[in-house]
C-alpha cells in the first residue's frame, strides 16, 4: 500500500536535490498514464485534484478512483489538493482522501494570507495532512487555466516569506520567481539568486507553479535551490489534445474512443521525461524507506440500550453521526444495529479516520465529547470503544 506521507515524500526529495512531480488529473486517462509512468520509471509521484477543474468532473467521483489507483501502486504515491480556495474545500478534500492540501490565496493581502492559511494548517495538522502556502503571485499567460490567474506577477519575497513560515506553520512554500500558470510566452527568466534566498530564509521544501516550457537546465537549477515539488499540467492538456486532433484527422469518422486511443500513452511518455528530468526516477525504494505508510483508522463503538431509557436511541444515533460528520478527518460515519436478536451488542458506531493524528484529534473534541457524557453514555450499557488501524 504505497499511499505515504507527503511531508516524508518530500524532505526526502529536498535533502537529495530532486523534485517530485504533482501532476494534476482531469480525467481516469491522466490517473492511468501518470501512475503508468510512474511505475516505469519507479518514481515518487503526486496525484493532483485542482479546485479550478472540478467544473470538469465531479470531485466526490474522481478521488475515490485516484486513491485506489494510489493505493494498488508500487511506488510511493500521495494525493494532493492543488489551488484549494478556502477552508471548507480543504477539509472536504481531506475528508476525501487527500493527504496535501494546498490552499491559494496569494493574491491577498500578506495579513489575510497568513490568517486564511494558518486555519487551513490548524485543521490539516490535526489530521496529519502537510499544507502547501503560496506567498507571491504566479500570473497565468496563454493557455488553459491562465484565465484564473490574471495580472501581473509578483515575485515573493524573502523575508515576507521568512515571517510567513514562521507564522502558519506551513510544511511547503510555493514561490514566484519569473514561472507563469499556462503556457510560456517565449523563454522565461527565473530568478535564481532570489529562489536561493527564499531557500536559505525558509529551510522547507519549496513548490514551483507553472512548469510546463521549462527546459532541463532551468529545472536542474530549481533542485539545486530547494525545489521539491513542481506542480504540471498545461504540457500534459496540450499534449492530450493534440493526440485527440491527430486521432480526429486520421480518422474523421471514428468513434470517441477511437480518437482518444493515442491520449494515454502520450501523457505517459511526457510524464516519464519529467520524473527522469527531474531527478526523481529510480529513487521509489529510497523514498518508501523513508515515508510512513498513509493508513485510515477505524474507531468503533458497541452497546446495548438500557431498558426504558430516557430518550429513544433512533433518536441519539442521528444527532451523534452528524456531529461526527462535521469533524475534519473524519471520511464516513457508520451507524447500525444488530441483525441477530442474541448478538452481544445490539447497536455499532463506526468512524473511519483519514490517518491516526484525526483519531487523536477527534478525542479532544468538545463537541461530541459531551454528547457522549450528556446523550449516549446516560442511555447505553456495556459500551466499549476500540481503535484499529488499517492492515498493511
Amino acid at each position: 500500500m504505497p499511499l505515504v506521507n507527503m511531508r516524508d515524500m518530500l524532505y526526502h526529495a529536498y535533502e537529495n536535490n530532486y523534485a517530485v512531480g504533482a501532476f494534476d488529473l482531469v480525467s481516469l486517462d491522466f490517473l492511468e498514464a501518470v501512475i503508468d509512468a510512474a511505475e516505469t520509471c519507479r518514481s515518487a509521484v503526486i496525484l493532483s485534484i485542482a479546485e479550478p477543474h472540478f467544473a470538469h468532473y465531479d470531485f466526490e467521483l474522481m478521488l475515490p478512483a485516484v486513491e485506489a489507483a494510489a493505493k494498488r501502486a508500487s511506488v510511493p504515491v500521495a494525493i494532493q489538493l492543488d489551488h484549494g480556495s478556502s477552508l471548507e474545500t480543504t477539509i472536504k478534500a481531506i475528508n476525501l482522501g487527500c493527504n496535501g492540501v494546498m490552499l491559494d490565496v496569494s493574491s491577498q493581502d500578506f495579513s489575510d494570507n497568513i490568517e486564511k492559511t494558518l486555519a487551513v494548517v490548524d485543521a490539516a495538522h490535526g489530521c496529519g495532512v502537510s499544507v502547501v502556502g503560496e506567498l507571491g503571485y504566479v500570473a497565468g499567460k496563454v493557455g488553459e487555466g491562465a484565465e484564473q490567474h490574471p495580472g501581473e506577477s509578483a515575485f515573493t519575497i524573502p523575508s515576507e516569506a521568512k515571517a510567513y513560515v514562521e507564522k502558519t506553520g506551513v510544511d511547503f512554500l510555493a514561490v514566484s520567481i519569473g514561472t507563469v500558470q499556462g503556457r510560456m510566452d517565449g523563454r522565461v527568466k527565473l530568478d535564481y539568486a532570489r529562489l536561493k534566498q527564499l531557500n536559505q530564509a525558509v529551510n522547507i521544501p519549496l513548490v514551483i507553479h507553472g512548469g510546463s516550457g521549462l527546459n532541463e537546465d532551468q529545472f536542474h537549477k530549481l533542485t539545486s535551490n530547494g525545489v521539491a515539488k513542481i506542480d504540471y499540467y498545461t504540457a500534459l492538456s496540450d499534449i492530450a489534445a493534440k493526440a485527440m486532433c491527430k486521432g480526429c484527422k486520421d480518422n474523421p469518422k471514428g468513434s470517441f474512443t477511437d480518437l482518444k486511443k493515442d491520449v494515454k500513452d502520450a501523457i505517459c511518455i511526457e510524464v516519464q521525461r519529467c520524473l527522469r528530468q527531474w531527478g526523481s526516477a529510480g529513487r521509489a525504494a529510497e523514498v518508501l524507506e523513508r515515508c510512513e505508510p498513509w493508513l485510515t483508522v477505524e474507531h468503533l463503538i458497541v452497546h446495548n440500550v438500557i431498558a426504558n431509557t430516557s430518550e429513544p436511541l433512533n433518536n441519539i444515533m442521528p444527532e451523534g453521526k452528524e456531529l461526527l460528520s462535521k469533524i475534519p478527518g473524519v471520511r464516513q460515519v457508520f451507524t447500525g444495529e444488530a441483525m441477530q436478536d442474541k448478538s452481544r451488542y445490539q447497536f455499532c458506531w463506526l468512524v473511519n479516520f483519514t490517518h491516526k493524528a484525526a483519531l487523536d484529534n477527534f478525542r479532544e473534541n468538545q463537541g461530541f465529547s459531551q454528547f457522549l457524557s450528556r446523550k449516549l453514555r446516560p442511555n447505553t450499557s456495556d459500551l466499549v470503544i476500540m481503535d484499529y488501524k488499517e492492515s498493511l
